[in-house]
């Protein structure tokens, strides 16, 4: 099981690259939303803002959001290291519910140039 430092360095990894891509992947990025990510086996929650072309995290609450964020994903701590090192594929485990991610319409079709 994945702790939630690396989980955080998942996040921080994801960041990362979503700061140094380009072309439609770099124009998705550069939503300025608030997010939050619920580690449902850790029963951890990061939230924070999407800005810049990456992701900030401000806050490691224990627990489940305490406010609704624009964009909301939800996964266990493995599901997300997976999904970051790229041997997890996202529309898979979406489409089979081991990730659950919950954004206005107009936020989705831009996410999906990301995932």
């Amino acid at each position: 099981m994945a702790t939630t430092e690396e989980c955080r360095a998942a996040l921080d990894k994801l960041s990362d690259s979503m700061r140094g891509a380009e072309g439609d992947v770099r124009s998705a990025a550069a939503l300025d939303r608030s997010v939050s990510c619920h580690i449902t086996d850790l029963d951890v929650t990061f939230a924070g803002r999407m800005a810049d072309g990456g992701i900030d995290v401000r806050e490691t609450l224990v627990g489940p959001p305490r406010e609704k964020a624009e964009i909301r994903l939800a996964m266990t701590g493995d599901d997300l290291v997976a999904l970051v090192a790229g041997e997890l594929n996202f529309a898979k485990a979406w489409g089979s519910g081991r990730v659950r991610l919950e954004a206005g319409l107009r936020d989705l079709f831009r996410l999906r140039k990301l995932l």
